[in-house]
């Protein structure tokens, strides 16, 4: 049996699926928050080349490294935060952040 469109676009769509219940369900650890956007962020890109593929255009694949990159600076910034706020309190829980109002 040979893979196509719709093999991916489900793959794309168990991802974000994914990606988005462990954005909402999980309220309490900011990592876990962080790991769930990069999931969405990697079902776009799979779908982006699915598409790209199968139309056979480069387009796709173009705005995947985009993606890739924005995802890489959001994943590297917003660790940096995280460890700055652990610094400071001494624990990563999301509800914690709140005190960081000023």
């Amino acid at each position: 049996m040979a893979v196509g469109l719709n093999h991916y676009l489900v793959l794309g769509a168990m991802l974000f699926t994914i990606g988005i219940l462990g954005i909402f369900l999980n309220r309490r650890n900011v990592i876990l928050i962080m790991m769930s956007i990069e999931l969405v962020l990697l079902a776009v890109n799979v779908n982006l080349v699915a598409f790209s593929r199968f139309m056979g255009h480069v387009d796709g694949q173009i705005i995947t490294f985009f993606v890739m990159t924005v995802a890489a600076a959001e994943a590297a910034i917003g660790l940096a935060i995280l460890v700055a706020f652990f610094r400071n309190r001494a624990t990563i829980d999301v509800e914690e952040i709140d005190s960081m109002k000023g």
